[in-house]
């Protein structure tokens, strides 16, 4: 027995220093992968207003082919545009608040102890009780 725990100690900073080279170079993988995904990204999002952009040209001159004035359709076609924007910042503006975790930053919060009682020592910490237990009386 002594032999075989001899023998695991000696292996363990192999083994240890192995699985950290395999995290090292996962993570410089995938550091390489979200480089290329952020690229990837701005390309998509160049082309896709480029195309947007040729959309709202076609939309115009079919207007404009109709009988619209140029400056009417411009004018559509911005305020189509600003509602459209005034759509995303307000939703953009409802889900801030997720970012700041709040289910779990509620969940980790030990509320502070507004008088503590006789019985508790300063030095002694406090914890809520768990919602899915009863709380001791």
């Amino acid at each position: 027995m002594l032999d075989q725990v001899k023998s695991l100690a000696c292996e363990l900073p192999g083994l240890l220093s192995d699985r950290v080279e395999l995290l090292a170079l996962e993570v410089q993988r995938a550091a390489q992968a979200l480089m290329q995904m952020v690229a990837l990204v701005v390309a998509i999002a160049i082309l896709g207003v480029t195309v947007w952009l040729a959309l709202w040209v076609a939309l115009v001159n079919v207007l404009m082919q109709a009988g619209v004035p140029l400056l009417g359709a411009l004018l559509l076609a911005i305020a189509l545009n600003g509602s459209v924007i005034v759509l995303a910042v307000a939703r953009v503006r409802r889900l801030l608040p997720r970012l700041g975790l709040p289910a779990t930053r509620r969940h980790l919060t030990v509320p502070p102890n507004p008088s503590p009682s006789p019985e508790t020592r300063p030095d002694e910490c406090s914890v809520a009780p768990v919602a899915s237990q009863p709380a001791a009386h």
